[in-house]
């Protein structure tokens, strides 16, 4: 897992080199409440779901929480 620190109004860019022609860049739009609020932008055919949505629609995949109360970890089913 790559970790990355950004604060409000910075973002992280994901694909666009070596043949990955997509791009996603994620940026923080807001932090505060125990809560960050994430934007992201990416073209519209790549779908992008919450974790526990994504799961549902992948039923062979089942969402197990992690130790930590924010740590998700997707395993196969």
């Amino acid at each position: 897992m790559l970790v990355l620190s950004r604060k409000s109004n910075e973002s992280i860019v994901i694909g666009g080199g070596d043949g990955l022609h997509r791009v996603l860049k994620i940026t923080v739009l807001e932090v505060g409440h125990g809560k960050v609020k994430l934007g992201f932008d990416v073209d519209g055919d790549v779908p992008v779901h919450r974790a526990e949505v994504w799961a549902r629609i992948h039923s062979d995949v089942v969402l197990v929480a992690a130790d930590s109360p924010v740590e998700q970890v997707l395993v196969h089913a």
